[in-house]
């Protein structure tokens, strides 16, 4: 593979360099194929990230080695790319939106291997979210096939209250559930995610927890409402992590946790995300088309 490549990516001219560059030591696997990767994967992501103000983990160095959060747009990237000014605790900050193919080559080139964005977007303003977000996180002695336990629970209860939900991998130990809304006041929706957690860890004290201290979550699951709070972002569908092993956020159907029986089975290679997404499209499509209503 060369170690640099000029290309134009929808019209963009781009400089792709160090593609050789092992970024996952326990595979081999190269910064070419990961934007490989997002090249592929674009026409299914996109859509969840566009006008969103994304937050960037980038690792230089590789996986393995120290990584770090962006939230400012990355020094050296084109002037084409399109960013929004988010507030922040410290005032207004710049921040970049993956709107395009383009963009998210530019980024990924940049070692930005995983993408995080908000439950809320331009269009609907911080102050409204168009998604609720519920992140299970297994403790010491769990792992995700707890997590599809208490994600049957907790798909019951919302649809109960009329809405629909739809799970996908953290690309990492856990899953994560979407709800898409139409836009609802910020508040609403983190007070809404905080009852249900509370009320499932106690209804269900053996396998559920809903507060944060660590020393609670031996073989629970903590069901974190907090990520639909303005300020929190969520990996978003169909990124990569920057695990040992090259993982991705990957959307699931509910079928798939229903008959979960090992960990193994919810934890999928790129090549097999790319695979799911030419054999299914999107299964997160009706986040995006979707429109529920809190109950009132």
């Amino acid at each position: 593979m060369p170690e640099r490549q000029v290309t134009e990516v929808e019209g963009r001219r781009l400089v792709l360099s160090h593609l050789g560059k092992v970024l996952w030591p326990a595979t081999g696997w190269t910064k070419g194929e990961a934007l490989y990767y997002y090249a592929r994967a674009a026409p299914a992501m996109l859509p969840h990230l566009r006008r969103r103000p994304a937050t960037l983990l980038r690792f230089p160095s590789g996986v393995g080695e120290e990584g770090f959060f962006a939230k400012n747009p990355p020094p050296g990237l084109p002037d084409w790319v399109r960013t929004m000014v988010v507030d922040s605790h410290e005032g207004p900050k710049e921040r970049v939106t993956v709107d395009d193919l383009a963009t998210l080559m530019a980024l990924a080139n940049g070692y930005a291997l995983e993408l995080h964005v908000p439950q809320w977007s331009a269009d609907t303003g911080a102050a409204a979210h168009d998604r609720l977000v519920i992140d299970l996180d297994p403790g010491p002695g769990a792992d995700v096939t707890l997590c599809c336990r208490v994600a049957l629970l907790i798909r019951e209860r919302l649809e109960a209250d009329g809405l629909s939900v739809h799970p996908k991998t953290s690309g990492s130990k856990g899953l994560h559930l979407y709800v898409p809304l139409r836009p609802t006041d910020a508040a609403a929706v983190v007070d809404y995610a905080r009852t249900l957690a509370e009320r499932l860890a106690a209804a269900h004290p053996a396998l559920v927890v809903h507060r944060m201290a660590k020393n609670l979550r031996r073989g629970k699951v903590f069901v974190d409402w907090s990520q639909n709070s303005t300020a929190k972002t969520t990996a978003a569908p169909y990124t990569l992590r920057a695990t040992a092993v090259p993982g991705v956020s990957t959307p699931l159907s509910w079928a798939e946790v229903e008959g979960c029986g090992s960990a193994a089975e919810l934890a999928f290679t790129p090549e097999q995300v790319l695979a799911r997404i030419a054999e299914h499209g999107d299964l997160l499509a009706p986040v995006l088309a979707g429109a529920g209503e809190l109950p009132g």
